[in-house]
């Protein structure tokens, strides 16, 4: 078998190339294409927290960076659940309240951005660009914001072989390329030739390829349990309405009549999937009668 090539649409992958100080350049280039603007200085906030091996730890930190344009935080978001907005939001608030209330006066001069490469997500757009306005779209404050890329659209675009779309918006369009894409698409640009090494050094790692292996595990085993779980919850479900039929039927008894009851609790346990002859035992009618009540 092939073994699995990692694109950056993996967060492990996306921070293993650009958490690299000696890729700083990359993730400047991929920055002032996603903002479209000019950055001349760049320091990698997580890095500096962490002691020891980077490698290793720096796997459990987001990207947080300090700019001459402001704060950025990025993150990868392969699931489209509900918890996800909610949870980078509280990521960006954080990171707004932790500059805001440093100084000695609240100013609004630094922008505090959140960037979201987000996959599995529906929309006919690129990219969305939130702020915080009122009714009348006045703005609250001017300097937070979320970019919400929707990668699949710009998947769509590699395949369109729209070459200035492609060259427009290559630098994102590379994050979720495999080997033979990026090589093609590398011919025309340095920067992402460089970025396919590094992702290819990357997937070449045997420490990275044994955290991914587990990460997917865990995954595995997770997805595997809530089957379980949801498998359970039918079966008990099935079980109580058995039991809640024959309740109703019996209580429905004692007003009709011993034979009415039979055949009401026959409607009940037919109705949850009951089988004729356990039906028969359950509840002394004969087969014909069985036959005659349930039409079959």
């Amino acid at each position: 078998m092939e073994e699995k090539f990692y694109t950056c649409k993996s967060d492990r992958a996306f921070k293993e190339v650009f958490m690299n100080k000696d890729n700083k350049d990359l993730l400047i280039c991929l920055l002032e294409e996603v903002l479209d603007l000019k950055i001349k200085e760049l320091e990698y906030l997580n890095l500096e927290r962490n002691v020891g091996s980077i490698h290793i730890k720096r796997k459990h930190f987001d990207l947080n960076l300090k700019t001459d344009k402001g704060y950025i935080q990025v993150e990868v978001n392969t699931k489209n659940e509900e918890y996800i907005n909610p949870r980078n939001t509280a990521y960006l608030c954080d990171t707004y309240s932790h500059y805001i209330l440093k100084g000695e006066e609240y100013s609004e001069d630094k922008k505090i951005i959140q960037i979201n490469f987000s996959y599995n997500k529906k929309s006919n757009k690129l990219l969305s660009v939130y702020k915080l306005r009122d009714d009348d779209n006045i703005l609250f404050v001017n300097n937070l914001l979320i970019y919400e890329f929707y990668m699949e659209n710009y998947l769509k675009i590699w395949y369109s072989k729209n070459e200035n779309e492609i060259d427009k918006y290559k630098h994102i369009i590379m994050l979720d390329l495999k080997p033979y894409d990026l090589e093609n698409l590398s011919k025309k640009d340095k920067v992402v030739k460089k970025y396919m090494e590094e992702l290819e050094r990357v997937n070449q790692n045997p420490e990275f390829r044994e955290y991914m292996s587990a990460e997917e595990d865990n995954r595995k085993i997770e997805n595997s349990l809530r089957s379980s779980w949801k498998r359970q919850g039918l079966e008990e479900g099935r079980k109580k309405g058995i039991k809640e039929g024959i309740k109703e039927g019996i209580k429905e008894g004692k007003k009709q009549g011993i034979k009415e009851a039979s055949e009401n609790i026959a409607k009940a346990l037919f109705s949850l999937g009951m089988d004729k002859e356990n039906i028969i035992q359950a509840t002394g009618l004969s087969a014909k009668e069985i036959d005659n009540l349930l039409n079959f």
